[in-house]
């Protein structure tokens, strides 16, 4: 009888901690009146023989998808047991089992709660996803605002993975939809930016499910769009380009004719894709969807275009030290990812300050893309994120006018992923673009730039006489070699690496560059998703291990070194870094020799 006195104590602890957020959850105690909760817990007791009944059942009143459950003991040695199946006597053993049930339909943060006052309370959180049984520690040792836990859950690793990988699938369906509707290659990532930017209207968004006729239809999206992007103040000769970019939806003979196929899209779109994006603030999604309609049919294949990888972006922006004051320009946009991750970056470091926020989006971004429907992709993707002003030109970032006018806003910090040749005579060279970048950024500006590995290798003609020029004018930091399969989810065989320079101070003889062997970034390979941070070792630990050894310029067996070169050299770790060989077996030795061949091959490396 005193234990349960005394549980009743530390229940009214946790009831009196709820009760203050009554505006934004439902508390139920022992049982819910949510009958689909009552049926996931009708087999959940911890004795096996009746209906569950967690002390406390949490649900927000406008996030039907995520609950909270909570078990009570009275003393903090009854917290958790070694084994955790426990389910009687242990408060987490006892609410990781509700959990467990469910998450059948829900995702469920559990907190189990031991103690009697509010001094002395032991509390320890889980999250589990719908339909998974992994559980995530997370939260701390103390009770938190129900806000505070939402957000928590909805900014998770675990949660992103779930959502991206929903969208991925979602992505695929739309389109073998698209494919269906004989809607082209090229016009599916602009259909998919224009419905994102008319569902911003709230009047579109209302209303567009009403609509019976597929041409008025068609006609009153893309006029929302023209009217978001005029009140976003687009001067008016982007305005011409991208009315002329989406004018295709109006005539298209499945989108302005069939019945209900447009509408459906949409409907689709306003599902699937919006909440992701709200949710996940500064995430390049048109650029993966877009990667994920290339990996289809790659009609971009020969235009040289390669979509970075977003945890790729968001690295070269780290290295390239983007802060509040940086001012970027990418002089190969594409579809705007090193702009979006840098803003993610830029708006951290303003600590969400409104006055900076709005800063960064109207002068520090800048980009210059060539192709008009990748321009009209870029735009799109940077209005999606709440910015109608970013400075994204169209045209040849070689141009002098374009320079020029770049040059006004005495940008700081370079990122870009030059087109790579398709015809090594013809094309343009990734040196160019480099050149062309670093000519455009304030003396001792940072240029990040990643470029196939051949680039760094020439040591004899047009490629070793850029190189240089390069170290005429500009110093080079460091030098990563990344890993072979990068850009597996763009079906594009090219073994890359990142090269980072300092602009406009000529690389000083004898000084040291950086060279990072970073061929294990932990991404692995999945059916139907291509390479995943399946079990967040880059988000967790290797980044920030790249990180500490590039910014100490720390030399690390098997992983960097520090060398001075000139253009003579190869710039790449592996002429030059130290073998762990305590960790060298001849299988290993094996597969280095095949992954060696492999990337000779696949660089175009000859002896």
């Amino acid at each position: 009888m005193d234990i349960m006195s005394n549980e009743r104590k530390t229940e009214q602890v946790v009831r009196k901690h709820f009760e203050k957020f009554a505006d934004d959850v439902i508390v139920e105690e022992q049982r819910s009146d949510n009958a689909k909760i009552q049926k996931l817990l009708s087999t959940a007791s911890k004795s096996g023989e009746r209906i569950g009944q967690p002390d406390f059942i949490i649900q927000y009143k406008h996030d039907p998808k995520f609950i909270i459950v909570i078990e009570c003991k009275p003393e903090t040695n009854k917290h958790e047991s070694l084994t955790r199946d426990q389910y009687k006597d242990y408060a987490v053993d006892g609410v990781l089992l509700y959990a467990s049930y469910l998450a059948k339909d829900y995702d469920v943060l559990s907190i189990a709660v031991s103690g009697q006052t509010a001094g002395q309370l032991k509390v320890s959180h889980f999250l589990q996803l719908k339909g998974e049984t992994k559980t995530v520690l997370m939260f701390g040792n103390s009770l938190l605002p129900t806000d505070d836990y939402r957000t928590g859950y909805i900014q998770s690793p675990e949660k992103f993975r779930q959502d991206y990988d929903n969208l991925l699938d979602f992505a695929r369906q739309l389109n073998e939809n698209l494919h269906t509707h004989k809607i082209v290659e090229s016009d599916r990532g602009l259909l998919l930016s224009c419905i994102l930017i008319a569902l911003e209207n709230k009047g579109f968004a209302a209303s567009y499910h009403t609509y019976t006729n597929p041409k008025q239809l068609a006609d009153y999206l893309v006029l929302t769009v023209k009217n978001e992007f005029q009140n976003g103040k687009i001067d008016s000769a982007k305005l011409e380009i991208l009315s002329s970019r989406f004018a295709f939806i109006t005539t298209d003979t499945t989108l302005s004719k069939k019945d209900n196929v447009l509408r459906d899209v949409i409907g689709d779109v306003d599902s699937n894709i919006r909440d992701f994006i709200k949710t996940h603030e500064y995430f390049d999604v048109l650029g993966q969807l877009y990667v994920e309609f290339l990996r289809y049919a790659n009609s971009d294949k020969g235009l040289g275009i390669v979509l970075t990888p977003p945890h790729i972006t968001e690295f070269m922006a780290s290295v390239a030290e983007v802060n509040r004051d940086s001012v970027i320009y990418d002089n190969c946009t594409g579809t705007g990812g090193f702009l979006v991750s840098a803003m993610k970056q830029m708006i951290a470091d303003a600590e969400w300050d409104s006055a900076t926020i709005r800063r960064i989006k109207q002068k520090q971004l800048i980009g210059v893309e060539y192709q008009a429907h990748i321009f009209s992709l870029a735009c799109s993707n940077m209005f999606i994120h709440q910015d109608g002003k970013t400075n994204i030109l169209n045209g040849s970032c070689f141009d002098e006018e374009i320079m020029e006018q770049v040059k006004k806003y005495h940008p700081t910090v370079g990122l870009l992923n030059p087109p790579y040749k398709g015809d090594k005579k013809r094309d343009t060279d990734e040196f160019e673009f480099i050149l062309n970048n670093l000519e455009c950024l304030e003396q001792g500006g940072r240029c990040v730039v990643i470029v196939p590995m051949q680039a760094a290798l020439a040591t004899n003609g047009k490629v070793y006489e850029f190189k240089k020029k390069v170290l005429q004018l500009h110093t080079l930091e460091a030098v990563f070699s990344m890993p072979n399969e990068l850009f597996f989810n763009s079906k594009v065989n090219v073994v890359s690496c990142i090269m980072v320079f300092t602009a406009k101070r000529p690389h000083p003889k004898n000084k040291e560059v950086f060279f990072g062997y970073f061929k294990e970034d932990g991404f692995v390979k999945r059916k139907n998703k291509g390479r995943i941070d399946l079990f967040n070792e880059f988000k967790n630990r290797i980044k920030a291990e790249w990180m500490t050894l590039f910014m100490n310029r720390k030399t690390k067996p098997g992983l960097s070194i520090t060398k001075a070169v000139t253009a003579d050299d190869e710039w790449c770790a592996e002429s030059y870094m130290e073998t762990d060989y305590s960790t060298l077996t001849e299988t290993a030795f094996a597969e280095k020799i095949k992954a060696y061949i492999a990337y000779k091959f696949l660089s175009g490396v000859e002896e």
